[in-house]
């Protein structure tokens, strides 16, 4: 089993910037991917990047990239999410989640094994 724990949510005016982390523990050599999701109330749970343990791989939703950057800490077990130029549109809570399996697909919640309990991000206008 892996467990993940996020942090740094919080409110933030438009324009501001968030910086989110996951800490993983357990059996986190069994873990290939790390990725961000994001689920605004009514809606489905998107995906907002992703990152591979080994090689350091980044992938971003067409939406954040540019303003978002994932990052890993491999000696920590930590996924970090730095969110830049926040507009009030990325209120959601924010999801970590693992892949046991590397493969292409990185953006698919169905591909994921582990998440953790989310953390609320709100961005004020």
């Amino acid at each position: 089993q892996v467990q993940l724990v996020e942090s740094g949510g919080g409110l933030v005016q438009a324009g501001g910037s968030l910086r989110l982390s996951c800490a993983a523990s357990g059996r986190t050599f069994s873990t290939s991917v790390m990725g961000w999701f994001r689920q605004a109330p009514g809606k489905e749970r998107e995906f907002v990047a992703a990152i591979r343990w080994s090689g350091g791989s980044t992938y971003y939703a067409e939406s954040v990239k540019g303003r978002f950057t994932i990052s890993r800490d491999n000696a920590k077990h930590t996924v970090n999410l730095q969110m830049n130029s926040l507009q009030p549109e990325a209120t959601a809570v924010y999801y970590c989640g693992a892949k046991r399996f590397g493969g292409i697909v990185v953006d698919s919640t169905s591909t994921y094994d582990y998440w953790g309990q989310g953390t609320q991000v709100t961005v004020s206008s």
